[in-house]
């Protein structure tokens, strides 16, 4: 029995009662919806054990050594309560005990507090510094050379020099930035000329930005119905079915 053209055709058949969904909702797009959730929900248990749980708890608790680690790592046994704790969670169903529940949640939401002011550092910090950029060309070339074909060390220079396509574009960078935080100045009344063109301007990038961002993802819903046309049609129809014949 040929098991590879049995997948495929399980898969067209639920590919096509997925996307069945477009017409309208049906029985035939519930249960492929179902069977859906029920294979995501077991691949999530076997995916918490093998890529969260054995990694970071299990091997770190009895001292086994991750692939190239140390293999002297000692075992930090006080890691075992951490199922317990996590297992307090579920008194949230007992009428009871149900105070026991907020254990764990106030344990995750202390870690969560303290880790935000780090979250916070990392990604806006960063993201200020990165809105610094020189708007004047330190160099009297416009496109930046290609430094694949050079030394290290001219590379390292290139990447010092501002070329006049680079300040060009953090012109434009900056010009956007401050004026989409212009258009978010709340605080005062905007009755200034300059200010008030500068904030519609704002408002205008911003719609330009979130214009891309639905196209982009418009573009990855297509590309996900073109792979899965491509299954359909040419890898189950033209070579699997029609290619049996």
């Amino acid at each position: 029995m040929d098991y590879s053209f049995f997948k495929l055709t399980l898969g067209a058949i639920a590919t096509v009662g997925l996307y069945s969904v477009l017409y309208r909702e049906n029985k035939v797009y519930r249960l492929f919806e179902h069977i859906f959730l029920g294979l995501a929900a077991g691949w999530s248990i076997t995916a918490l054990w093998t890529e969260v749980l054995k990694d970071v708890w299990w091997d770190k608790m009895v001292g086994r050594a991750a692939e190239g680690g140390d293999p002297a790592q000692p075992g930090y046994w006080l890691m075992a309560i951490l199922p317990f704790i996590g297992l307090l969670g579920y008194f949230v169903f007992s009428q009871k005990h149900n105070w026991a529940s907020r254990i764990p949640i106030g344990i995750l939401l202390g870690l969560w507090a303290g880790q935000q002011f780090e979250a916070f550092t990392n990604r806006f910090t960063q993201q200020i510094a990165d809105s610094l950029k020189p708007i004047l060309p330190t160099t009297s070339g416009f496109l930046r050379p290609d430094t694949s074909a050079m030394t290290s060390a001219e590379a390292a220079e290139v990447a010092t020099r501002v070329y006049g396509s680079q300040a060009l574009s953090n012109i434009i960078f900056v010009v956007t930035l401050l004026s989409v935080l212009s258009y978010f100045l709340f605080s005062f009344d905007v009755k200034g000329r300059f200010l008030r063109n500068t904030t519609t301007m704002g408002r205008w990038l911003l719609m330009i930005g979130f214009g891309a961002i639905f196209g982009s993802t418009v573009m990855m819903r297509f590309s996900l119905l073109i792979d899965r046309m491509y299954f359909v049609f040419i890898e189950w129809l033209m070579q699997g079915l029609l290619g049996r014949t």
